[in-house]
């Protein structure tokens, strides 16, 4: 059937979707941009007028609480990324873990733009750096969901954060956790039951050895960004309990699906905590981007430096190598 013409059983709706995804595509980077700029000037007509409450309260955080926040960053990225790397051994994947962990650091590099581009570029890092070792493309992909998964259910069980918040009926998260559980449950009977391909990735749903080290490494990653948030929440002056903390890491993970660039950060503070004050609360969740970005900056350092150490290393050896093979030769 020829472009133009309609599918067989295509609604205008379903045909209006299908333009929003391609525009989507064809101008992801625009719109982040665009999102991100928007973001940013909404957040800072909101601080309008109360710009000494913001400087304040962003300079009451001292280096080491700050410094601390950048560590517990750098704990749940290597926390998430050992739970990658459960994730794809059990694929069938034999990446050795530092070169797992280097292509784990390219992923959040792009996620400073993305979450979804984030995803794009660590298992394009992954590919690029040990193509004979790791899965195909597919089984990257599908190895992300376990991980998702346990994700989408600690969310689901803590969602009861939001209720006060954001005014939610209080069965709401009982259908949350209803959802995810029978997702999850799903998921568990596909990777059980099927064979193809494409669903190699959730291999680690069928041994209970590989799945409670996923789940425990999940937890690590997100306990310690639930203790970030806490920490620079206290540290402004805003009296958050660890309850708090927890609505705002769901918070930002769900706005940091869409295109609104570093002010996510701000914007989840605000949406939960905006009541005890909006300039304190937006410094917490600018602090929480800066000291995200430098623990994922850091991390990614040291796979760019680990890296470029391989490479010395393997230059020495086969610097040292050669004049052995030619005395065998001769």
């Amino acid at each position: 059937m020829p472009p133009g013409e309609d599918q067989p059983g295509a609604t205008p709706l379903s045909g209006a979707r299908a333009a929003l995804r391609r525009f989507g595509a064809r101008h992801r980077r625009a719109i982040t941009i665009g999102g991100s700029l928007l973001a940013a000037a909404v957040l800072a007509w909101v601080l309008a007028g109360r710009r000494d409450e913001f400087a304040t309260a962003l300079s009451t955080a001292s280096l080491g609480v700050l410094l601390l926040a950048a560590l517990l960053q750098v704990v749940a990225l290597l926390a998430r990324s050992e739970a990658w790397h459960v994730s794809i051994n059990a694929a069938g994947g034999t990446v050795p873990r530092r070169v797992l962990y280097r292509a784990s650091s390219m992923g959040y590099v792009g996620s400073l733009l993305n979450a979804h581009l984030g995803v794009a570029a660590r298992i394009a890092a992954l590919r690029r750096s040990s193509p004979d070792r790791c899965p195909r493309v597919s089984t990257l992909v599908t190895a992300e969901l376990p991980i998702m998964a346990v994700e989408a259910m600690l969310a689901a069980i803590a969602s009861f954060t939001l209720i006060g918040p954001l005014g939610l009926p209080w069965w709401l998260p009982i259908v949350f956790l209803a959802v995810f559980a029978t997702l999850s449950t799903g998921l568990r009977r596909l990777a059980l039951r099927t064979t193809r391909e494409l669903f190699h990735g959730l291999a680690v749903l069928r041994g209970r050895r590989d799945g409670i080290a996923l789940v425990a490494f999940v937890l690590v990653a997100v306990f310690a960004q639930i203790a970030r948030n806490w920490l620079l929440l206290d540290a402004v002056g805003v009296d958050a309990s660890l309850l708090d903390a927890t609505a705002v890491l769901i918070a930002m993970s769900a706005l940091s699906q869409l295109p609104l660039g570093p002010s996510s950060g701000a914007a989840a503070a605000l949406l939960i905590l905006g009541t005890q004050g909006v300039g304190a609360v937006a410094a917490a969740g600018v602090l929480s981007t800066a000291t995200g970005t430098a623990g994922g900056l850091s991390f990614a350092a040291w796979a760019g430096a680990d890296r470029l150490w391989v490479r010395r290393r393997d230059r020495r050896r086969e610097r040292r190598r050669a004049p052995r093979r030619a005395d065998a030769r001769a």
